[in-house]
């Protein structure tokens, strides 16, 4: 993947750590330019991705990555093509032969997968953009609507303090490597046995190093949310994981985000969770639905940091 000095375009976007702090800076600079301008007339005066075209290899379900990636692309003046299987990656065709097919019909991709190593083979294959919309490893695109929304909310992230409640999964792992990244303190209540993967805490805590930021774990979620700004939480059972479905529910069980846990934060804490939500599993309807709630606004700060993304890269 070649890349021009001083600007994003052309990069790839496989893990929030490609980014560096000031690139980050430089997407969120965008996003609240394309938000303010979205949410005052709902359409863009000189849309920057005329004739730009994004292919989006979907081989998991999604409401949030797919309609943001579509509407966004349409918002700015360009065209999204959703592939649902279409190209089963691997088995109907070899990974390398999409990724040069699509190099000469498109101008990105976008890859929502199981396994990391596709978007890895995509990326080294491609000879444009490759976005990583969701793989098990990490979820970038949603790490960096929630760090913007964190800043939105509370004006700064340097020492802000986020609990996420549950698994170490791919959100939580994209979440501690941009928090990490931006001096912030992300902590991880979680039951024993799901803990997140090391190698991903191991460059976590190097950002935290340079940063001046934290990682905190433990078992205890009304232990970890004492003074902290936000409370965060996702579905106990990833696609992928539903044979586990029971078992993370019995394992789970303590670890809901409901009143009770929000009282424990305190009054000044909000709730987010990434979605889809499971209500009186792992968050509480009076939770989401209540007024700690920032969730429908983390929600659509997916669309803003997307846009601003996809300028970034393809404009």
């Amino acid at each position: 993947m070649t890349t021009e000095s001083g600007t994003l375009r052309g990069r790839d976007l496989l893990s929030v750590a490609d980014l560096s702090a000031v690139e980050v800076e430089r997407v969120f600079a965008t996003a609240e330019s394309l938000k303010a301008e979205f949410r005052a007339t709902r359409r863009h005066a000189a849309p920057p991705l005329v004739g730009r075209t994004l292919a989006m290899l979907f081989q998991k379900p999604s409401l949030r990555t797919r309609v943001t990636f579509e509407a966004g692309m349409a918002q700015l003046g360009g065209a999204a093509i959703y592939l649902p299987e279409d190209a089963v990656m691997g088995q109907r065709e070899a990974v390398r032969d999409i990724a040069h097919n699509l190099e000469r019909f498109v101008d990105g991709i976008v890859a929502r997968t199981g396994p990391h190593a596709v978007v890895v083979e995509l990326a080294a294959q491609a000879n444009i953009p490759v976005i990583n919309g969701l793989t098990l490893r990490e979820h970038p695109c949603q790490a960096l609507a929630d760090v913007f929304t964190i800043r939105e909310h509370l004006g700064r992230l340097h020492g802000a303090v986020v609990t996420f409640v549950g698994d170490g999964n791919n959100v939580y792992h994209s979440l501690a490597l941009l928090g990490a990244a931006f001096g912030m303190e992300v902590r991880l209540a979680h039951p024993v046995g799901y803990a997140p993967n090391e190698a991903i805490v191991a460059r976590a805590l190097e950002l935290a190093a340079l940063s001046g930021g934290r990682l905190v774990f433990g078992n205890d979620p009304f232990a970890l949310v004492k003074g902290a700004d936000v409370v965060y939480t996702d579905a106990w059972t990833s696609m992928g994981q539903e044979a586990e479905t029971e078992e993370r529910r019995d394992a789970f069980a303590g670890y809901r985000v409901d009143d009770a846990l929000m009282a424990a934060a305190g009054a000044e804490a909000v709730a987010m969770h990434c979605l889809p939500a499971h209500r009186g599993d792992e968050i509480a309807s009076s939770v989401m639905d209540g007024p700690q709630s920032l969730i429908l606004e983390q929600s659509e700060n997916r669309l803003h940091t997307q846009k601003a993304l996809l300028v970034e890269l393809l404009a």
